[in-house]
């Protein structure tokens, strides 16, 4: 802002602080890093912590509280500036901190892989069932669609769309198999070109 009524801008002065200016280290870039934070007091802030410490340049935070995953976290993207060295080390720290990183810049940190349970889901515990899938293999149930008749007599149907480490959907889809086998419940997987 102008302090000079013609218009014209004000002059730069030699003491100019980039980072108190708004402007960015030479070499940095954008970035947009998408994480899933638990819905308790202080999560934000403690995920925006690495950015900080390690010379990032907050832009903007996307909080998404009204839509939180299946397992009730709440999906964040955040965007900042920051030089390729410092963003190596930023997402490294989200890592460490044991924040839930999805994506981080075009790198995406969870393969989808969408698959059918069907059977008992109700009579077995459908809640279990999904909790004891994200408890192992570092999978996260993304999004459930259950089809239940009424009544417990008839078997129902659930098409899960999981995401799992880079390189782990394998291990995911055996660990749901073998819950699945202990529960009596069918698996269909993988189904390939479905709308989650």
């Amino acid at each position: 802002m102008s302090d000079r009524r013609d218009g014209a801008p004000a002059e730069p002065t030699d003491d100019a602080d980039p980072a108190v200016d708004g402007g960015h280290e030479p070499g940095s870039s954008t970035h947009t890093v998408r994480l899933e934070l638990d819905d308790e007091p202080g999560q934000l802030l403690a995920a925006l912590q690495p950015i900080a410490s390690n010379g990032g340049n907050l832009l903007s935070i996307y909080h998404e509280r009204g839509n939180k995953t299946p397992r009730g976290r709440i999906p964040v993207e955040v965007d900042f500036e920051a030089t390729p060295d410092h963003f190596d080390a930023i997402v490294d720290a989200f890592h460490d901190e044991g924040v839930t990183v999805i994506q981080a810049g075009t790198e995406r940190y969870a393969e989808e892989l969408t698959l059918l349970l069907y059977g008992h889901l109700i009579d077995t515990d459908l809640s279990d069932t999904l909790s004891r899938i994200e408890a192992s293999a570092s999978t996260s149930v993304a999004d459930v669609s259950l089809a239940a008749p009424r009544g417990t007599e008839d078997a129902s149907s659930a098409r899960l769309r999981l995401e799992a480490r880079a390189g782990e959907t394998a291990t995911a889809l055996d660990a749901v198999r073998d819950i699945a086998a202990e529960k009596g419940l069918r698996v269909v997987a993988p189904l390939v070109g479905v709308e989650a």
